[in-house]
């Protein structure tokens, strides 16, 4: 079991992604509670690419089409080609689960062959999010 702390991020939909540089590859659940157009759900895909996400855990509203969109953006990265396995991104999508149990499959089973994965950011697509639902959301992390 990893004990590691996770990080939050809230991302508003449609809105600018932050930067995270230097990070090294990291593990992401995905909380989407807000609907976004398709084509910011892309640009969000290729950002996690990018920036190092290896495992990308997608719970909430269109989280099978959220995988979908991440494995896309990981085979454009290499140009559908075949994709290194430390450049990898693994994907699940928990569409009938709690969000508990993302998270307890996330410190417990979400493992990535070539990375000991040991950040882990919450990012949270809501228009809305209340310093409260951000401490909620981190605690239910530390939890499971």
């Amino acid at each position: 079991m990893q004990n590691t702390s996770p990080h939050y991020l809230q991302l508003p939909p449609e809105g600018e992604l932050p930067p995270l540089e230097d990070k090294p590859p990291f593990k992401a659940i995905l909380i989407v509670d807000d609907e976004t157009s398709e084509m910011w759900q892309w640009e969000v895909s290729r950002w996690l690419v990018e920036k190092g996400c290896r495992y990308l855990m997608a719970w909430g509203s269109a989280c099978e089409a959220w995988k979908e969109s991440v494995e896309d953006a990981c085979l454009e990265a290499f140009n559908y080609e075949d994709v290194p396995e430390d450049k990898l991104v693994i994907t699940s999508f928990h569409d009938d689960e709690e969000l508990s149990d993302v998270f307890w499959f996330s410190k417990h089973r979400a493992h990535h062959p070539a990375h000991d994965l040991k950040p882990v950011w919450l990012l949270h697509v809501a228009a809305q999010a209340t310093q409260a639902r951000q401490d909620a959301l981190l605690a239910e992390y530390e939890d499971a």
